[in-house]
């Protein structure tokens, strides 16, 4: 039996060298696909269980602004009108709608259909138009989250907690266009609630906002101060290898443990108030400082000697050659260093909780002192709540959570093709 040639074998393992090549992008490709399905499955699902919460249904009844009923006696008086009792003239005008309600059961079904907090939105219009005491006018309420429900899912498919006599009120109130579904402000414009169709985000937009803000103007600075240090003027020894190796170590310690760190110092140590966002703040700089610090040195890095030395050689002095040099050239990448950091501080929940950022806030915050929760905490109690209701709004402020790091992540894309220069 004839031995095969050189040829023959090098033709042999050339051509089991391709097929694993083949298989090895075949590999690749599948592995990508993979992570793009569940990547679309994961969004296709928030966003079907999401996307309810940006419409609410209203029902529209005629309401009498009745003093006597209202127990306000002084429409000047601001105390009186923010304690006047709106719900006796929501209930009367739904008896009026259908009078032929009189057992003491039936009317309790009826007053079921409106939210306990539709007369919010009756108390702000009087404070608008105090010339609507005595008068009567139309008014679209918010309804209650059952009928909400019924109204959008549960019309072709068991599992209402409505009543016949409830099902039917709220068929005729359909028919007839009294009952319709419209986007819903109260999502973006009230705070917390225990009742799922007043929730909303803005309190914990407004903690995030504050939370961030201070996060920014601390971490920025210090940051970009630390990383040039580091770069420019440190020696090169023991002690800043040290100080190297543990911001490296830094940017991969759990969050939580900042949480413990912070609760450690900042509350217990300094006395400083539980969830307010200066608190979370101050926790979130400690935990985006080594993300910025190490992007600020990469980007400082990428900085050509030639500029440094051409500026020293006009007889720039040192501070001269980084602040007018060096620094307007490494910003883009600090920039996006940043905006990274913070997008990752947008997100972060578990460092909150452990400062007590958890607790259930209606009020909406007026500035970083005042107690306050953020959006990835809210979307963590609204996930723990038994009310069904809760499930949409929970998947719609993971939605608005989701737009805002993407907008964050593609602005510092952007940022970074824009400004970046290549030496």
């Amino acid at each position: 039996m004839n031995k095969p040639t050189a040829i023959e074998l090098v033709n042999r393992n050339l051509g089991r060298r391709r097929r694993a090549e083949k298989r090895f992008k075949l590999y690749g490709i599948c592995s990508i696909a993979f992570g793009l399905l569940c990547l679309v499955v994961l969004f296709t699902d928030i966003v079907r269980n999401g996307v309810g919460a940006f419409t609410a249904h209203y029902l529209k009844i005629e309401v009498t602004f009745d003093p006597e009923r209202m127990a306000l006696q002084d429409i000047n008086d601001p105390m009186q009108v923010a304690l006047a009792d709106y719900d006796a003239i929501i209930r009367a005008a739904l008896l009026q709608r259908f009078p032929e309600v009189t057992e003491r059961k039936q009317r309790r079904e009826l007053f079921h259909l409106v939210s306990s907090g539709a007369g919010f939105g009756l108390q702000r219009m009087l404070e608008q138009e105090p010339r609507l005491l005595g008068k009567s006018r139309e008014v679209w309420v918010i309804a209650d989250d059952d009928v909400d429900l019924y109204a959008k899912y549960f019309r072709r498919a068991p599992g209402s907690r409505l009543s016949e006599q409830e099902i039917n009120w709220v068929e005729q109130l359909l028919a007839d266009g009294s009952l319709q579904k419209r986007f819903n402000r109260q999502f973006f414009t009230s705070g917390d609630s225990r009742e799922p169709e007043i929730a909303g985000i803005k309190g914990a937009l407004m903690g995030s906002l504050y939370t961030l803000l201070v996060t920014l103007l601390l971490s920025f600075p210090i940051g970009v101060a630390a990383a040039i240090y580091l770069e420019e003027y440190a020696p090169k020894n023991r002690w800043t290898d040290f100080i190297e190796v543990n911001i490296n170590n830094l940017a991969a310690v759990p969050s939580i443990i900042f949480g413990l760190l912070g609760l450690a110092i900042f509350i217990n140590l300094f006395a400083l108030p539980r969830s307010i966002p200066l608190v979370g703040g101050l926790v979130l700089t400690l935990m985006t400082l080594p993300t910025i610090i190490i992007s600020s040195r990469a980007a400082i890095k990428a900085v050509p000697p030639s500029i440094r030395e051409a500026a020293l050689g006009l007889g720039a002095s040192k501070m001269q050659v980084v602040l007018h040099h060096v620094l307007p050239l490494a910003l883009p990448g600090m920039l996006t260093g940043t905006i990274i950091g913070m997008a990752q501080a947008l997100g972060e929940t578990a460092p909150l909780l452990m400062i007590g950022m958890v607790a259930f806030i209606v009020d909406l915050p007026a500035n970083a002192m005042d107690p306050a929760t953020v959006l990835p905490v809210q979307i963590f109690l609204w996930a723990d709540s038994p009310e069904r209701a809760f499930t949409e709004r929970t998947s719609a402020a993971i939605m608005v959570l989701l737009a805002f790091l993407i907008v964050m992540n593609t602005l510092a894309v952007l940022l970074r093709r824009r400004l970046e220069r290549r030496w």
